[in-house]
């Protein structure tokens, strides 16, 4: 039988490498598409990647979305049998900063990917998969499911709904299999260091190994739904098996608060921290000091208070619910953060 050849945007990610893996073990085809960077940045990936010399499923090649010329080079020389769309600008915060370049690679780069698959007539051939968020939903009220409308209230959001509508309307217009993965918070020992899970995680553990003594964090009452990114990939490829394409929200159906999760990754480190004070001058402390701060630069200026997903179309059309439960996640975040740095 005919392997399958899957092309990959963002393989360099978190969801990217956990992807990548999941589809080799399907005993896929897999090409990663990877931005030039003057600095080495596959480390997610290096346990699967083999230089071009080895017999390998597993292939890199240089791309970006903001490149038109680039993703019709790519598509066309690859001709994959799915594209999974995960390049992002993902970092919220920054999308302030950074909104038109947040803008040009999470709403435009998927456009471009969609206009290469129709003009290239591939409709019937290649299977597309639209990375979206839970932040799409902003400030309505939860659980939110494929059924609840958006409040967008970042650029990152308002972008990333851009993407959304767009593989919508080029599903509808033009009869390309696309579907949109509505995933909320997912997380792992990949995570970048800049999210909230990651940066408490590394925090915590540098501070039990005296490698630091502060953590600063904003908001710690925004609740979100965290679930792994390993359950999650499974999803996206669940989605592009199906018979019609279709839009899912993927979550785990609870909510926790950023508090709450800095309670759990102490417990793990057996570190017994005591809150104190209020608002921003809220602080832990641990072995009699203060260890977390608040810091007011941390807070967006829009705020997504909570966010909690409603996973019933997945689990009833997909098959798919989540298998690890928060406390897993925050065990295998820290024990690979301590491996880290030992």
């Amino acid at each position: 039988m005919k392997k399958k050849i899957a092309l990959i945007y963002g393989i360099t990610g978190q969801d990217g490498a956990y992807l990548a893996k999941f589809l080799l073990s399907k005993n896929y085809i897999v090409y990663g598409i990877k931005r030039r960077n003057s600095s080495i940045n596959t480390s997610r990936i290096d346990d699967i990647y083999k230089d071009h010399h080895s017999k390998t499923n597993f292939f890199l090649h240089y791309g970006d979305v903001t490149d038109s010329l680039s993703v019709l080079k790519n598509i066309s020389k690859i001709r994959p049998n799915e594209i999974y769309n995960l390049s992002a600008q993902s970092h919220v915060k920054v999308s302030f900063e950074v909104p038109e370049y947040t803008t040009n690679v999470n709403a435009v780069g998927a456009l471009r990917i969609l206009d290469e698959i129709k003009s290239l007539k591939l409709e019937k051939k290649i299977k597309f998969y639209q990375a979206g968020s839970s932040e799409m939903f902003g400030s309505v009220k939860s659980p939110q499911n494929e059924k609840t409308n958006f409040i967008p209230r970042s650029p990152y959001a308002v972008a990333k709904l851009y993407a959304h509508w767009i593989t919508i309307n080029y599903r509808e217009a033009y009869n390309i299999f696309a579907c949109n993965g509505i995933l909320f918070n997912h997380e792992s020992p990949l995570r970048g260091e800049t999210f909230v899970t990651k940066k408490i995680v590394k925090g915590l553990c540098n501070i039990l190994k005296k490698k630091s003594y502060k953590l600063y964090l904003g908001n710690l009452y925004a609740k979100r739904d965290w679930g792994h990114a390993k359950d999650y990939v499974r999803a996206m490829w669940k989605m592009l098996q199906s018979k019609k394409p279709k839009d899912y929200v993927i979550a785990t159906g609870k909510q926790y608060s950023v508090k709450y999760f800095t309670n759990l990754v102490a417990k793990e480190l057996k570190m017994k921290i005591i809150w104190r004070g209020k608002g921003i001058n809220e602080t832990a402390i641990w072995k009699n000091r203060k260890i977390i701060y608040i810091d007011p630069k941390y807070f967006r200026p829009t705020e997504v208070d909570s966010l909690k997903g409603d996973y019933s179309l997945a689990k009833k059309e997909l098959g798919w619910k989540p298998t690890i439960h928060i406390r897993e996640l925050v065990k295998d975040m820290v024990k690979e953060e301590l491996k880290n740095l030992k």
